[in-house]
């Protein structure tokens, strides 16, 4: 198979959906890769490197789409990197298409077949292919709340790890998932005093027995969401509905609450965001304000970090990479039920049941599409 990898052109999006190493491993197994100009040089991964893994560089994105049968990205495609895609052509990236109807209209128009990262499941349970970013997202939170937090920032003038003799910032985290625990990890690092809610009682004793009385969990409930919000310097949003728009649990009301100068951070902001006063914003202009609360909203958080998040996602996704490239898409889906999950969008049909329900679509089984 001819696998194409174009250089990503969303705002200050730096990685790359395959790195030299893992074009090795592809073109060790008989296929061809393409790859477009410095879709590396951002992350320290020269075109000179991708010769010598075996890879072809192209001038350009029309040609990497027009030839490659498969095209690995790590974000979603902008409308001109759609208006390029084929039928029958394989799309492998990062879609979350729930909040996103334009994006997946032009999927659906394209006849692609589009390979969700963030939807495919893992023997274990969970989402393997979106937990590399999410431990990365779910540890820059802690950095980004602590920094905006200061003054210069606009920020209380917080130090959330606190002094001897000055108490430390609350930091309250809506989800106890990878993201939550991550966030956890490091907000405990740093000396924050720290809340955590989720609706899983099981989650939660395991947060107890591993972290004891560093930490405090509690049941979500709205009830208990508007006590913790009010009281908290800083609020991370880590809710998610594998391929379903994330629900706004935070609302303006509870925002209203919180004290001037302090900091939310929504990790969930691809599928549409858990507060109520969320929008997307990029690593250009990261935040904004209401009601006296800064917002963090960046849609591509890992993006800010992108060697480490390059090499951390290919660690996930190069296997089904290779899958899809050996067998055909085809035969990849019908013999493996977790890929079978990532598939989202096929040849006009929409093909995972949260995003025809949030889109309005109709849903037909991948098996149906398969048959």
């Amino acid at each position: 198979m001819l696998i194409g990898v174009p250089k990503e052109i969303k705002n200050q999006e730096y990685r790359v959906g395959l790195p030299p190493a893992g074009t090795r491993e592809l073109v060790s197994r008989g296929h061809q890769v393409i790859v477009q100009t410095d879709a590396g040089a951002a992350v320290g991964l020269p075109d000179e490197a991708y010769t010598a893994a075996g890879a072809t560089i192209c001038g350009d994105a029309q040609e990497v789409y027009a030839r490659a049968d498969m095209v690995i990205k790590v974000k979603e495609p902008q409308a001109v990197e759609r208006a390029m895609l084929r039928k029958g052509q394989i799309l492998y990236a990062y879609l979350h298409l729930a909040p996103d109807r334009e994006q997946a209209t032009d999927l659906i128009e394209s006849g692609a077949v589009c390979v969700a990262y963030e939807t495919i499941t893992g023997p274990g349970g969970g989402l393997p292919l979106l937990a590399p970013m999410s431990e990365v997202a779910g540890r820059m939170s802690i950095q980004v709340a602590a920094a905006h937090l200061e003054k210069p920032h606009g920020g209380m003038g917080l130090l959330l790890a606190g002094v001897p003799g000055v108490a430390p910032g609350h930091v309250v985290i809506i989800g106890g998932g990878t993201v939550g625990t991550n966030a956890l990890q490091m907000a405990i690092g740093i000396g924050a005093r720290v809340t955590i809610l989720d609706t899983n009682v099981d989650r939660l004793r395991q947060l107890d027995l591993i972290f004891g009385n560093r930490i405090t969990t509690q049941f979500s409930s709205a009830n208990a969401l508007e006590r913790c919000v009010a009281s908290a310097d800083v609020v991370i949003g880590s809710v998610l509905i594998p391929g379903a728009t994330a629900p706004k649990l935070v609302t303006r009301s509870m925002i209203s609450s919180m004290k001037k100068g302090a900091v939310v951070v929504d990790v969930a902001i691809d599928q549409g965001g858990c507060f109520e006063t969320s929008h997307a914003t990029t690593h250009a202009e990261p935040t904004y304000v209401v009601d006296g609360v800064i917002h963090y909203c960046v849609a591509n958080m890992p993006g800010a970090v992108a060697r480490t998040s390059t090499f951390a996602l290919t660690n996930a996704t190069l296997g089904h990479a290779i899958a899809l490239a050996s067998k055909g898409w085809k035969r990849a889906i019908a013999d493996d039920a977790h890929l079978r999950a990532g598939l989202n969008v096929c040849e006009g049909q929409v093909t995972y049941e949260a995003v025809a329900t949030a889109l309005g679509r109709a849903y037909v089984k991948p098996e149906d599409v398969l048959a």
